[in-house]
């Protein structure tokens, strides 16, 4: 697979996540918690970044959407741990109004909003870790 098609399929789950949290904020009307904002702030920006990318074709990109996609994977799999392991939950912080530990979705016992996030952070994270190797899937 060529360079320029793993930009766009970062770019694509980018712009899916985007999307999908704009859904569940303003049509579901489900308020973010500190955690998502921390997520949102670090994948909304990636939409713009591989959008330019994939216009200028410019593959250095890969290196900013590297960084921040694995920031917000990190994010993403502790807010996902606080959720899911009994431990992290009983004992997790405060952190607003909304509280972190809160699901709005729990599809099949283990998709959360969280989770749909690191899901699009890791496909993010891969496909700018193979444009910087400069590897060609087949």
């Amino acid at each position: 697979m060529k360079k320029e098609n793993l930009l766009f399929i970062a770019w694509g789950a980018s712009f899916i996540a985007m999307l999908g949290s704009l859904y569940f904020s303003e049509v579901m009307k489900y308020e973010p918690c500190e955690l998502c904002w921390y997520q949102r702030i670090l994948m909304y920006p990636l939409v713009l970044i591989l959008g330019l990318a994939i216009i200028k074709k410019d593959t250095a990109a890969a290196r900013y959407s590297l960084a921040l996609s694995a920031i917000g994977g990190c994010i993403s799999l502790y807010h996902y741990a606080i959720q899911k392991v009994d431990f992290l939950t009983n004992t997790a912080p405060a952190c607003g109004r909304v509280p972190c530990t809160g699901m709005y979705i729990n599809w099949f016992g283990f998709i959360t909003i969280p989770f749909l996030a690191l899901t699009a952070f890791i496909i993010i994270f891969t496909a700018s870790l193979l444009v910087i190797k400069g590897k060609e899937v087949a």
